[in-house]
């Protein structure tokens, strides 16, 4: 709901040096904002309006810059274990991803893409302002084939197209079995039904799941159109998860407009990608990011590991349009490395690549979602008039030590979100 000018306070940050989510000039000056919108962005002092309520914060010279955005997150599955996800009730995992929605806000990312997991009713208490977290784009239930990455239904178990029963990972909404055009069809109007603002399939193997090994190609063409086509029909995209050559190359044949991780591609599939104008949202994954407690999971992370550098030198060298995201899971221990795994851009880009990409350039692929869209009433990942009043005040100039990113509690001294300030501790 957008505040007038009658009812909302504004904010008025002083003394602030501004990133702006693209520009490698920091701009020295005050930045006001008006109930959940940013109102003015000056170099000369902003008047105070005696008729209002302003609440002043002196930056000190400290820079001001957009909140941060993750392009591929899992907030119930981050925030919930293997044994929370098949014990738990549907209620003690939805609220440690509420939990967990609320630290990530903390760690400053004020926007999120999920990608995988029943997220309407965190994103609805969030939106209504009645618990803090990010905005949230979800996807609702990730669609697999029948044994594909999303498939985690056991080998004994007679698989739903066959007439067995849906898997936990369906049952919670975390997943969605679907084999054929028609059926696919249906899981995919399934998740637009449910608020999805963008689409997610399985289209390869992955480390997670059990028996899927990386080089597998998951569903066919038609199965892949007949996605596409509806995602299209509701104004919005599919994003796949897959690594390997075969699965990029037949997903990008049919119409996916953002491929997820893409580590085990090669440099002419990278090229293929820049050429069509398809987003990479990559991860910058290393050894300890994720583990494993069988040898050939951990195996298939070291092959996925090993591809990072490569696949991110291709990526910029090519001009692809890349997306930063973390895809942590099932370790809630491990959540922080949100944080380190930001911070971790900047082995792969400058700085100031890496602030790009982690603001303005993660809405960019956010804003596909089109009319699906949840937040279109304004940008977000840039301090300009007009924007979502998102904003971060570090200790400190990241574009000089992106690494200040990696300790949020200690370096992030004010965050706003929504207008609302949620931490300060100036």
């Amino acid at each position: 709901m957008t505040a007038t000018s009658e009812t909302s306070n504004r904010l008025l940050f002083r003394n602030v040096r501004v990133f702006d989510g693209s520009s490698a000039d920091l701009v020295s000056g005050d930045v006001l904002i008006d109930g959940t919108f940013i109102a003015a962005v000056s170099e000369s002092p902003v008047g105070d309006d005696p008729a209002r309520r302003t609440t002043v914060v002196d930056g000190g010279g400290r820079v001001l810059m957009p909140g941060m955005s993750d392009a591929h997150v899992h907030l119930v599955g981050n925030a919930n274990s293997y044994v929370d996800m098949v014990m738990g009730t549907e209620a003690h995992i939805a609220l440690n991803g509420l939990a967990e929605a609320k630290n990530m806000l903390h760690r400053g990312f004020t926007a999120v893409r999920d990608m995988a997991g029943d997220t309407g009713s965190i994103k609805s208490v969030i939106d209504r302002g009645l618990f803090e977290g990010p905005r949230i784009y979800p996807s609702q239930a990730a669609i697999s084939q029948t044994g594909g990455h999303g498939d985690f239904g056991f080998v004994y178990e007679c698989p739903t197209a066959l007439g067995g029963n849906q898997s936990r990972a369906e049952q919670i909404g975390f997943m969605r079995v679907a084999d054929g055009p028609d059926r696919v069809l249906a899981a995919v109007r399934e998740q637009l039904k449910k608020g999805a603002s963008q689409i997610k399939l399985m289209v390869g193997g992955g480390a997670a799941s059990m028996y899927d090994p990386l080089y597998t190609v998951q569903f066919v063409d038609e199965e892949l159109r007949a996605a596409v086509h509806a995602a299209t029909d509701y104004g919005t995209y599919v994003a796949t998860h897959v690594y390997n050559v075969t699965g990029i190359r037949r997903a990008l044949d049919a119409g996916v407009r953002s491929i997820e991780h893409g580590h085990l591609a090669d440099e002419a599939t990278i090229a293929l990608m820049a050429d069509k104008g398809v987003w990479l949202s990559m991860q910058p994954f290393a050894l300890g990011d994720h583990h494993y407690p069988d040898p050939d999971r951990a195996d298939k992370d070291r092959e996925i590991c090993s591809g990072t550098d490569h696949v991110y030198a291709w990526a910029k060298k090519h001009g692809v349009k890349t997306a930063w995201g973390t895809d942590l899971l099932l370790e809630p221990q491990l959540a922080p490395r949100q944080s380190e795994m930001a911070a971790r851009l900047g082995d792969h880009y400058s700085n100031l690549e890496a602030l790009r990409m982690l603001t303005s350039g993660n809405a960019e692929l956010f804003r596909m979602a089109g009319e699906r869209d949840p937040y279109q009433q304004a940008e977000f990942g840039t301090i300009e008039k007009g924007a979502w009043a998102d904003v971060l005040l570090v200790d400190g100039n990241p574009l000089e030590d992106l690494g200040l990113l990696a300790d949020p509690a200690k370096n992030l001294s004010v965050i706003v979100k929504n207008g609302q300030v949620v931490k300060n501790i100036l």
